[in-house]
């Protein structure tokens, strides 16, 4: 099917109706809810723009209108359905729910939380459809028997340079970036090495991606746990999709059910209560394993899953009490970029943040909590439905062209995207702050332009 511009338009006609029916705020949420499934089914069936034609679906999945969009707006979008089944009384879907006294106030804010969440989402792929062009022209080639050992050596060679870059002033913020590069390219080896039946080979890459898995349950975190099950599964999909389709699905069910009540008990534990790793960990699985009534899942599902709760909060303040913000946000964002070593006067980011999060009333400034506002929401105090647009428009289309120049200069998807473009900017898959997202991003593609400096001076790397 030929490319035709105003085929983009077809996103928007969920945004359209939704504000059609916006005096009926459950209709209006439902069909900007399900306004996405319809965006997500219009990418997919290539009515708006055909896909990539230069490898199949199952191997180019870690490409941006793949797997970026489907985390990204499934988080940001999909996940305030729980809040809304809250809203209308069903708790665990069975009893009455915390906000159900509130559903005459809620449900209009939900609503338009909701719209913005659709217009949001209709931006974001534009942005993406129109810079995506595959295949990518590459400037650089590499010999294919080569590929497993270097991604291998990648993976152990990152995990101590970025171990060290805590310890180096003006280098941390490139701990994450290669933390998260030596992650990715320790599962890429193993998904490399089960194939080639290498006894040897595989039990390193295995243990390296035990180790990362570990580490991950120690964090306190849940996005390195789903992550790690998923990019595996992903990986090795193209060699055996049937057994990733019965083992790694349910796997992935199963962790977003029993995660919160890990999480919840670690971080009470290790955070609260000062117990050691260990112990946290034995506490949680404890807990997991033979699950207190007290402890639910549905409070993660309404209230943690989605940030929706906060966006209402922040909608009732802008523009009523609080002005939008303009191009300040965008003016912090640059200035966040600046190294502390070469500014140290530098205003600290997470508190910059955290004004808006005050001057909101989310939390009150004497409470000692972190509740930093999402992209989204960066991008409606920005400026409204324009600030949404815009903002959503630019992330899809810096998210295409980023993944595109790692494929030209990375010789190809494999080492392109699926490596370098998945390692170093997970960023996106989430969604943060406009000044942490430009700031990650910014050295992550200083990170991504050193190592393939590195890769070309090694000679594997070679000039086309």
């Amino acid at each position: 099917m030929p490319y035709k511009a105003e085929r983009i338009f077809i996103l928007y006609m969920p945004w359209v109706f939704s504000i059609l029916f916006s005096s009926m705020p459950v209709m209006s949420y439902l069909i900007a809810w399900l306004g996405s499934f319809f965006i997500f089914f219009m990418c997919y069936t290539g009515h708006i723009k055909p896909l990539p034609t230069d490898r199949s679906i199952g191997e180019q999945i870690m490409r941006p209108i793949f797997l970026v969009q489907i985390i990204f707006i499934g988080y940001m979008a999909c996940s305030s359905i729980f809040y809304f089944f809250n809203l209308l009384g069903f708790g665990n879907l069975d009893q009455t729910g915390d906000l159900y006294d509130q559903a005459a106030f809620k449900m209009p804010l939900l609503a338009q939380c909701q719209r913005y969440y659709i217009l949001g989402h209709a931006a974001f792929v534009t942005g993406i459809m129109v810079f995506m062009k595959y295949p990518v022209q590459q400037k650089y080639y590499y010999q294919k028997d080569r590929l497993h050992n270097v991604i291998f050596i990648i993976a152990i060679i990152c995990l101590p340079v970025s171990a060290l870059s805590l310890r180096v002033p003006g280098l941390a913020q490139f701990y994450f970036q290669l933390s998260a590069l030596s992650f990715i390219a320790g599962t890429l080896a193993l998904a490399f090495a089960i194939p080639l039946k290498k006894m040897g080979y595989t039990a390193v890459c295995g243990l390296l991606y035990v180790s990362n898995f570990y580490q991950a349950l120690m964090s306190g975190f849940k996005e390195p746990i789903i992550i790690s099950v998923l990019v595996l599964g992903i990986f090795l999909y193209p060699s055996y999709k049937t057994a990733v389709k019965v083992i790694f699905v349910p796997i992935l069910m199963l962790l977003f059910f029993y995660l919160p009540t890990y999480n919840q008990v670690f971080r009470q534990n290790a955070w609260t209560e000062n117990a050691n790793t260990n112990e946290a960990y034995e506490l949680a699985l404890d807990a997991t394993l033979n699950p207190d009534e007290e402890i639910s899942n549905w409070g993660f599902l309404v209230f943690r899953l989605s940030e929706v709760d906060m966006f209402t909060t922040f909608i009732q303040s802008t523009p009523g009490k609080v002005d939008y913000y303009g191009f300040q946000l965008v003016e912090q964002s640059a200035a966040a970029l600046v190294p502390r070593v070469f500014w140290p006067g530098k205003p600290n980011t997470e508190e910059m943040i955290m004004e808006r999060v005050y001057d909101a009333g989310v939390v009150m400034r004497n409470s000692n909590v972190s509740a930093k506002p999402a992209y989204i929401v960066d991008g409606y105090l920005s400026g409204g439905i324009i600030g949404v647009f815009l903002s959503l428009f630019v992330y899809g289309a810096m998210v295409q062209i980023i993944s595109q120049k790692a494929e030209q200069l990375f010789g190809g998807y494999i080492l392109g995207t699926a490596l370098i473009f998945s390692g170093l900017f997970q960023i996106f898959w989430r969604g943060l702050s406009f000044e942490f997202i430009s700031n990650s991003v910014f050295w992550s593609f200083i990170t991504m332009l050193i190592v393939h400096r590195i890769l070309v001076g090694i000679n594997f790397l070679k000039r086309i």
